[in-house]
């Protein structure tokens, strides 16, 4: 039997009423709609981020919660909305447990760690270390049990979706994987995104129905191929300015500190070069930046499209049509005006903050009379910038779930399709998923912003 949480409406802000017939393209595939409106997600998050601030922070669980609903009833596979049926207080519950589990750790194991590096290595460096590679096991397994717990309170024509438990396999296997990728200089990330997306995929299903992740994982080089452009670009840039024809003393006293810190030895370009010469090529930094940023995100989505069009299960195909180049338009001008927002807001938390210490020391520095300055009440300093300063996140979170969140959704939703899906006829509904801690270690760990 469904819980209560399952049988809740959402309130406020749920997508506009689309046809419930099955709708298909030309050729029979399942195509999927997107119902969502900008306007309503950006006071939507207003709203629910004005409460989390109000309550110091307790409501964001609830904020995550009507932003899932809405984005999940906005997605309509077929016709039919997808539901999410999570309940805040399970992640609050969660999120409790985590904090504590997280405590033990942070307060008994890093204190063994710390008295070990001073015994054995007599200083804190080693124990500092060790507890950063502690966190990472903890890290991936959180990230794993997230994916579960949305998973299990996503619903399509009211049959849920599921992983398997495995997060503890999922860990292991990271941590394994990076290790060779970064033992590699990353010429095998291909083959760790490739397992590591299979490992979750072979164990995701959809009511009786169990997903495979096909394929291989030397065909994601084709959506490595701009990034290593960029790559050996970037190589090729450094290079040539600082050893065929080197730009100047400036960047060979640089390279000599830097050489210095690193190897303990000088650069022997720095003899006798040259006053500064060429210094436009520090322009190029500029389009190369752009390079392998487009490169990144062409990788990232790109590998997401190419495993996509693998992932199959009984008589059910997915294809996607994702476009790496919307994806980067997205990122790129959402992400900039959100950190346009929140370079704005600092510089106004700045200004009002600076009643508080009053501008005597700003006189000094600028040789200004102090007599011409205004002196606040410090409580009225200390509340307009309290004010500020969580008005700020709130405007970060909001632009960012409206130009950001939103446009990346439904780009996704709308390309993707399912050329076969005869299977689906066949699928019965799967046990809920009960475990106790929801997402608290993703909330306790802060793993990003995303929905």
């Amino acid at each position: 039997m469904p819980s209560g949480a399952e049988n809740a409406q959402v309130q406020g802000g749920w997508p506009p009423a689309a046809s419930q017939e099955t709708t298909s393209s030309p050729d029979g595939a399942l195509t999927v709609g997107f119902v969502g409106r900008r306007g309503a997600v950006f006071w939507l998050a207003l709203t629910t981020g004005f409460w989390s601030i109000l309550t110091l922070g307790f409501y964001r669980f609830w904020m995550k919660t009507r932003l899932r609903r809405y984005f999940w009833g906005s997605i309509r596979p077929g016709g039919h909305p997808m539901e999410y049926v999570g309940d805040p207080w399970e992640k609050l519950l969660g999120f409790f447990i985590a904090v504590v589990i997280l405590t033990f750790y942070i307060g008994v194991v890093n204190l063994l760690l710390m008295f070990a590096s001073f015994t054995l290595f007599d200083g804190n460096v080693a124990g500092y270390f060790l507890s950063f590679l502690g966190v990472i096991p903890l890290w991936f397994y959180a990230r794993y049990r997230a994916r579960r717990y949305v998973l299990g309170r996503t619903r399509w024509r009211g049959v849920r979706f599921g992983l398997e438990p495995g997060a503890w396999g999922y860990a292991w296997r990271a941590c394994v994987h990076w290790l060779v990728t970064i033992c590699t200089l990353g010429i095998l990330w291909p083959r760790m995104t490739f397992y590591l997306e299979k490992y979750r995929t072979d164990r995701t299903f959809f009511g009786s129905s169990k997903l495979t992740q096909g394929g291989r994982w030397t065909m994601l080089y084709r959506a490595a191929l701009p990034l290593i452009g960029a790559i050996v670009a970037w190589v090729l840039w450094v290079v040539w300015i600082t050893f065929i024809d080197p730009i100047g003393e400036i960047w060979a006293a640089f390279l000599d500190e830097l050489l210095i810190e690193l190897l303990g030895y000088e650069a022997f370009l720095s003899k006798g070069t040259a006053k500064p010469k060429n210094v436009w090529r520090l322009w190029l930094l500029i389009p190369l930046a752009i390079t392998l940023y487009t490169g990144v995100v062409h990788y990232m989505f790109g590998a997401r499209r190419i495993m996509a069009n693998h992932k199959s299960a009984p008589g059910i195909a997915v294809r996607s049509n994702l476009r790496t180049g919307r994806i980067a338009w997205i990122y790129a001008g959402g992400t900039f005006f959100a950190y346009l927002v929140l370079t704005l807001g600092i510089i106004l938390l700045s200004l009002i903050v600076l009643p508080i210490f009053g501008f005597e020391v700003l006189a000094q520095i600028t040789g200004t009379d102090a007599d011409l300055t205004f002196d606040a009440p410090r409580w009225v300093a200390i509340t307009a910038s309290v004010i500020v300063y969580f008005g700020i996140f709130l405007l970060w979170s909001v632009v960012y779930n409206t130009f950001v969140t939103f446009p990346l959704m439904r780009h996704m939703a709308t390309t993707t399709v399912l050329p076969e899906h005869h299977g689906l006829q066949s699928v019965s509904q799967a046990a809920r998923d009960e475990f106790a801690e929801a997402e608290g270690f993703a909330e306790a760990l802060d793993l990003g912003a995303a929905i």
